[in-house]
């Protein structure tokens, strides 16, 4: 019995699970809340809060909040908070890894819906050369210190509390997400302050590269977002990983050809065990573009409960689904 589970789940449609998965997901994260369903403000993915239906929130946001305080009560009752809620989210995240973004983001579904569009229009995409990539893997880590950092400024001071929320004011999900639920309020600028106009107009600049960026480019977000960067730095303890074994690897470059994310370790490096990267968005199209048999795998708890395998890539290769 445990061997046809097995082999029904190495040798099925990844493309097609997935795509089912992140629809109900992004169902879930868009109008859960009117289902009474409530799953806190500390969630590894963007629930955004300006989305009347969610059923919680981004755990960004009530860091932001937090984090608008004083360094001095940083080590009292505000740092608790923040020490709290960095637990929670922990916890939510440890379970499943990175694979909040490739299979639950509502931001990340959105992107790959564009990207089936373009290929149904039939334009080619973009991608990025390998400097290039080197240079853009910074940002998201400034992007994240800037996050915590300048609501400490707010808080003393040296910022107006016009900011708001700042990282969220500029974020494409507050502008996004909404409209799937009814709202195109935040399609404005906001004229009440020169900084909340600055910040409400930077914000729909945002929204414009967003679209048209995950229009030629695979997950082109992903690449900068401080979610990403923050799941990169707790990913070591989490329970579900990406495993290679370097010695079955014969380098064909299939799991690099279908990565959206374009990380070219995934097919080069044949040393790493653990081979997530902090692009990675745990698809596992990789694994389901191996043709070699155990080279790569998705491990749960020490696991293994997806892993390539020749009868398995065939399959695939026949229905089509090697270019993901």
């Amino acid at each position: 019995m445990l061997k046809t589970v097995k082999d029904f789940v190495n040798h099925g449609d990844l493309r097609r699970f997935r795509f089912w998965l992140q629809l109900l997901l992004f169902i879930l994260f868009i109008y859960g809340g009117y289902a009474a369903i409530q799953l806190g403000d500390n969630l590894p993915t963007f629930s955004c809060t300006y989305v009347d239906g969610k059923p919680g929130t981004c755990f960004l946001v009530p860091l932001q909040h937090r984090m608008v305080t004083t360094p001095e009560k940083l080590f009292s009752y505000a740092g608790m908070a923040i020490l709290t809620g960095l637990f929670y989210f922990t916890l939510w995240f440890l379970v499943f890894n990175k694979a909040w973004c490739g299979y639950a983001c509502p931001l990340g579904t959105i992107q790959d819906w564009i990207t089936a569009l373009r290929k149904k229009l039939g334009f080619q995409y973009v991608t990025y050369s390998w400097e290039q990539f080197k240079k853009l893997k910074k940002i998201k880590y400034a992007l994240l210190l800037l996050l915590i950092f300048i609501p400490m400024g707010i808080g003393s001071g040296i910022f107006s509390h016009d900011m708001g929320v700042p990282f969220c004011m500029i974020c494409p999900a507050r502008t996004i997400l909404p409209i799937f639920s009814g709202d195109f309020s935040q399609l404005t600028i906001d004229f009440s302050s020169k900084t909340k106009m600055i910040m409400t107009s930077l914000g729909m600049l945002i929204t414009g590269i967003f679209l048209v960026g995950a229009f030629v480019k695979k997950r082109f977000f992903c690449f900068f977002c401080p979610m990403s960067a923050l799941h990169y730095l707790l990913s070591k303890p989490a329970l579900l990983k990406l495993k290679k074994d370097g010695s079955k690897c014969t380098k064909c470059g299939d799991c690099y050809s279908v990565c959206d994310m374009q990380i070219k370790d995934i097919a080069d490096d044949v040393e790493s065990r653990n081979i997530l990267r902090d692009d990675c968005i745990m698809c596992f199209k990789c694994v389901s573009a191996c043709p070699e048999e155990g080279a790569l795998e998705v491990d749960f708890m020490g696991q293994p409960i997806f892993e390539a395998t020749v009868q398995g890539y065939i399959k695939r290769m026949q229905k089509g689904n090697k270019s993901g």
